[in-house]
């Protein structure tokens, strides 16, 4: 398995999981723990993972992402991202809220 892959492989896996440790989650992907952490790196900047340090510390998917929430399609959010150029106030608020909430992170 390659980086990728292994990498979509953690990413389902913390979906349905929520919680993890990266000892844990090295040892279920077999490989050493600096892979694991280096895996949630690269990641996090594409997905909402978020990290704790301590006794109880562990790597969780953020409280508010739930993948079978429905996402836009590409074609829908340029739609709506093009929509927004012409709206302001209080509509542009609801407008970008949309957009957080039902678009694909880094596709707006």
């Amino acid at each position: 398995m390659g980086p990728s892959e292994r990498r979509q492989a953690i990413w389902e896996y913390l979906c349905s999981a929520r919680f993890d440790t990266t000892k844990h989650l090295a040892d279920r992907f077999g490989v050493c723990e600096r892979t694991i952490r280096s895996d949630l790196l690269a990641l996090a900047c594409t997905y909402p993972i978020e990290t704790s340090f301590g006794p109880y510390g562990g790597i969780r998917v953020s409280n508010w992402y739930h993948p079978e929430q429905k996402r836009l399609s590409a074609t829908q959010t340029s739609l709506l991202v093009r929509v927004r150029l012409t709206l302001e106030g209080e509509d542009l608020k609801v407008m970008n809220s949309i957009l957080i909430q039902f678009a694909l992170p880094g596709s707006y």
